[in-house]
């Protein structure tokens, strides 16, 4: 078995600037995952594992292969594993997986989806919440608009606690998104200050997809123009927004609610 102890060592130098760098994760087509059971949900999730490292001390060469099997695993030191690993309770273990595709026409929708579109969120903790409720919610799909973020970025992979990996993902441009939901006869509901009517007056039983912006700009013109009908949650206090993950969450489960589950 490989072994590696330097953090000058070539691979281990481009394992770094993988984890650091947009451009790498796109150019390679890889990213790195890390802890047991994020590879695990990734494995489940139909993603493709390269390596795996591991450090023997916190996960041994046995509890490593119990993880994955026939791939290539190499064993690192604590200095190279310091240096790779984004936080600390990484379990001494991590994967070089294959991104996905996220293309559209990729997903796999079912007859009566439920879809939450979120139009350009940047911070990975937003990100990573949206992607956990999604999975609570066990929607068809997230669709992100005008992605200003990697989604393999690891600070997404780790916030979203390995639900990048259990939903259907997919990213394009605000046009592209509703020229989709159009072609599908998916009704689109937007959140917004404007022209709105209170979330919970609407019907979500039919396909549907609910659209969510960011707190400081909101929607764009084009989905609030676009939408079936612009939404809004009704708040009492002295701010008329809050955090777009709870707003998503709001939207999501009254979906659900009507749907009966």
């Amino acid at each position: 078995m490989k072994q590696i102890s330097s953090i000058q060592n070539p691979y281990i130098k481009s394992l770094v600037l993988l984890q650091d760098k947009a451009k790498n994760r796109k150019q390679t087509g890889t990213f790195i995952i890390e802890g047991k059971r994020e590879i695990e949900i990734a494995i489940k999730g139909g993603y493709t594992i390269q390596t795996v490292l591991f450090y023997p001390e916190i996960c041994t060469e046995i509890e490593a292969k119990k993880v994955i099997k026939s791939v290539d695993f190499i064993e690192i030191n604590k200095e190279v594993f310091q240096k790779l690993a984004y936080r600390d309770t990484t379990e001494g273990i991590l994967a070089i997986a294959e991104t996905k595709s996220m293309q559209l026409s990729d997903l796999k929708l079912s007859d009566n989806p439920l879809i939450l579109i979120a139009e350009a969120p940047e911070k990975p903790g937003n990100i990573g919440a949206l992607l956990r409720t999604a999975d609570a919610a066990n929607l068809d799909a997230v669709i992100i608009a005008n992605p200003k973020s990697d989604l393999y970025n690891p600070n997404i992979v780790r916030s979203s606690v390995g639900c990048l990996f259990t939903n259907q993902i997919a990213t394009g441009t605000t046009a592209e998104i509703i020229n989709y939901l159009k072609g599908k006869n998916i009704n689109f509901y937007c959140a917004t200050l404007q022209n709105s009517t209170s979330y919970h007056t609407q019907d979500y039983t039919t396909p549907t997809a609910l659209v969510v912006g960011t707190e400081a700009t909101g929607l764009t013109q084009e989905w609030r123009d676009a939408a079936t009908q612009n939404i809004i949650i009704p708040m009492q206090g002295e701010i008329d927004s809050m955090n777009v993950s709870v707003a998503a969450a709001i939207l999501i489960f009254e979906a659900k609610r009507q749907r009966g589950f």
